[in-house]
């Protein structure tokens, strides 16, 4: 058994009375002052120092060691793999206990990470995200001569037309264990696939992929950059809708209503613009990345007065990039107070997951994924800014991560 005493306590949603978390196993088995428990095989004293549960990144790439996508989505899988370690074992030590996948992870990650072949967070996956034939997520450029007719399919997408493939390539992703299904509904700005207002699949197509989804009790997160697009998740029931870019006002009400999520990705937009040209990107994309920029915050606040639930991705590829993870709760500070950041990081994400009252929180029978921060968040965000040093304790699953208390 841990216990941890004397530590400011933020549980998921708010700062709590309690001082002292003590953790059996995996598990939190109770949350108090003056905890007295048979077999404690470490103190800790916190020192007052702000405790929480590990964060989760709700939109991440393990798959995607760079910019160049064209290349990332044809790259040998075992190359890959060496890629996903690295980047998922220096995402845990920054913090992030539990990450979702957006495209391209599978099940033999998970494997190597439930047989501890490598340190790394949670880990829930799509397999490859859908699109269509032309769209965004379909790497074949319009020079691309394919004289088979068949569907393209690399290491992070897959190309999918008509209801019926629709359904059996969502039953194979299931089959092959994953959590959800991601599918793409819009163009992006990342590349010059598809216009960013260009609407993906038919609705037939789409209730197939739901239906499908919903048959595993689980459910699909869409790529949607455009109002037009959120509002076609809301009426297809697709629960999770992805950056969300341009999502009007009467849009994010009929979001809240509908109970279903958000999640912003301020990180990628932000790191593309700044460094458009070390990433090889067209001028095209730079003036869309330009474009969406000046527009998704205006988004962001439209969901937040219709309370809208929003969750936290970073959005962002490969292991040098990533460095810069946990900005995006600088950034999405700038629309929100520093608290519903942190409920967007933890408790909110745990529910996108379908993980409610088992991750992001601090409460007993939880998962036992905390971190310890030397700074105050609600205070002062910019925390987040350093995370190797003012991140200073990780418990993930129980087991300890990293340890710099004195």
């Amino acid at each position: 058994m841990i216990l941890f005493q004397n530590a400011k306590i933020f549980d998921g949603n708010k700062i709590i009375s309690s001082d002292s978390v003590l953790v059996e196993n995996n598990i939190i088995r109770e949350i108090g002052k003056n905890i007295k428990a048979n077999k404690i095989e470490l103190k800790i004293n916190v020192n007052k120092k702000f405790l929480m549960p590990g964060l989760i990144d709700a939109h991440f790439h393990a798959n995607t060691p760079n910019y160049d996508f064209y290349s990332s989505d044809r790259y040998p899988k075992n190359y890959i793999a060496f890629h996903s370690q690295n980047i998922l074992s220096d995402t845990l030590k920054r913090g992030f206990t539990t990450v979702r996948d957006a495209g391209g992870g599978d099940i033999g990650i998970k494997m190597a990470l439930n047989e501890k072949l490598f340190r790394g967070p949670r880990f829930f996956y799509p397999g490859k995200a859908i699109t269509q034939t032309g769209g965004h997520g379909d790497m074949r450029n319009s020079e691309y001569l394919e004289t088979c007719g068949c569907a393209y399919d690399g290491n992070i997408t897959q190309v999918v037309d008509g209801e019926d493939d629709m359904r059996r390539v969502v039953r194979e992703e299931f089959r092959k264990g994953a959590n959800h299904i991601k599918l793409i509904l819009t163009g992006g700005v990342s590349t010059n696939l598809a216009p960013i207002d260009m609407k993906h699949f038919s609705d037939e197509e789409i209730r197939v992929c739901v239906e499908e989804a919903e048959r595993r009790n689980s459910y699909v997160m869409a790529h949607c950059h455009t109002d037009d697009g959120a509002l076609r998740c809301v009426q297809l029931g697709i629960r999770s809708i992805e950056h969300g870019s341009l999502i009007s006002s009467k849009t994010a009400t009929k979001i809240s209503k509908s109970g279903n999520f958000v999640v912003p990705t301020l990180s990628a937009g932000h790191l593309i613009e700044k460094n458009s040209k070390q990433l090889g990107l067209s001028n095209q994309s730079l003036q869309k990345v330009k474009e969406v920029n000046k527009k998704r915050s205006l988004a962001i606040e439209n969901c937040a007065k219709a309370k809208v639930k929003m969750g936290l991705g970073s959005d962002l590829h490969g292991r040098e990039y990533l460095q810069n993870q946990s900005r995006e709760l600088i950034l999405r500070s700038e629309h929100q107070e520093n608290i519903e950041v942190l409920r967007s990081a933890t408790v909110v994400n745990s529910e996108i997951l379908q993980m409610k009252d088992k991750i992001g929180v601090i409460k007993e029978n939880a998962f036992a994924d905390l971190i310890i921060l030397n700074g105050d968040p609600l205070k002062n965000i910019n925390v987040f800014n350093d995370t190797n040093k003012n991140v200073s304790f990780i418990l993930k699953d129980g087991q300890i991560i990293k340890n710099l208390l004195t």
